[in-house]
């Protein structure tokens, strides 16, 4: 039986912000899917990833993504990427992390995250609505506040330990493939999140809800 359900943040428990970049390529003639081409490269060690280990400061990524994303061809400003992360809580995923605990699983939030960098554009309902989300996991892991991120094998060893488990506890939900490769290598069950309804189904199937 599992003991733990790891889950991503945007993307599974809120809307991917990949469909803000499209709509962001759109108005700004780019290529479609410019922006994750940007963050592809040198993955591990670009801007991105550096901000989401706590590396440089917002200024110095700004500065950072647009000379990356000019030497592929299109100059965007790092900020105009950091304002499209934003996305919607999805209530049904929000339903289902419920079921999973109320079943006894522990449950935990994996996310590669920016210091702040919803904060200053949220609301205050908004604000509460994200608390009472995140209030619901066990334990909750930021690569801005450990230094490392997916799909880096450390911070999955960080989420087991944080919670008393072993990688064959664990059913790890992501959008991105990349991220669930080392999860899967380590012995966690793995599930790729395409939409809400196939997590769901796919959920409740492993762990027989």
């Amino acid at each position: 039986m599992k003991k733990a359900v790891l889950w991503d943040f945007g993307g599974v428990i809120l809307t991917s912000p990949f469909e803000s970049f499209n709509r962001y390529e759109a108005a700004h003639e780019l290529p479609i899917n410019f922006i994750r081409s940007v963050n592809a490269r040198q993955a591990h060690d670009n801007a991105w990833a550096k901000l989401e280990r706590s590396e440089v400061t917002v200024d110095e990524f700004d500065r950072l993504f647009a000379d990356e994303s000019a030497a592929l061809g299109h100059r965007v400003p790092g900020v105009d990427v950091l304002e499209l992360l934003a996305g919607e809580i999805q209530p049904e995923m929000v339903d289902l992390l419920d079921r999973v605990k109320a079943a006894g699983h522990k449950v935990a939030c994996l996310t590669n995250n920016v210091l702040d960098a919803d904060g200053h554009r949220s609301s205050p309902q908004r604000a509460q609505t994200l608390a009472e989300v995140m209030a619901r996991f066990d334990d909750i892991v930021e690569s801005s506040q450990v230094g490392v991120r997916k799909p880096e094998r450390r911070f999955y060893e960080i989420a087991c330990e944080r919670l008393g488990v072993v990688p064959a506890d664990c059913v790890f939900l992501d959008d991105l493939g990349v991220n669930l490769k080392p999860a899967a290598a380590m012995g966690m069950t793995t599930i790729k999140v395409s939409s809400a309804k196939q997590a769901i189904d796919d959920l409740v199937a492993v762990l027989r809800l």
